[in-house]
């Protein structure tokens, strides 16, 4: 069973940072590209972020790129995302996602709130 489990989510003020982590097991981990996307309240998903199987490559949505930054610890099956310079617009629910044998899964997610 694949399962993807994140954490790291909370409650910051703009301009701080959180790194959220997604541990990865039931699939072969160091063989797939990972991603993050998020929801925001009362919106739809939005993708942020896609790193290749081996962190060589990765992509962002564009007014994200240099704010957030995406790795892997493939010797710990974990996914990341640092988020840096958080603004309010940055609240969301953020999940990380894969596709195995042309299946989809995603995890519950982990809550991110800025707010002064």
């Amino acid at each position: 069973e694949v399962l993807l489990v994140e954490s790291g989510g909370g409650l910051v003020q703009p301009g701080e940072s959180l790194r959220l982590s997604c541990v990865g097991s039931g699939f072969e981990f160091s063989r797939a590209d990972m991603k993050w996307f998020r929801q925001a309240p009362g919106k739809g998903l939005e993708w942020v972020s896609r790193i290749s199987s081996d962190g060589a490559t990765e992509y962002y949505v564009d007014n994200m790129e240099g704010r957030y930054t995406i790795s892997r610890d493939n010797a710990k099956n974990t996914l990341y995302l640092q988020m840096n310079s958080l603004k309010l617009e940055d609240t969301a629910m953020y999940h990380c996602a894969t596709t195995v044998t042309s299946t989809t899964y995603s995890g519950q997610g982990t809550q991110v709130t800025v707010s002064s």
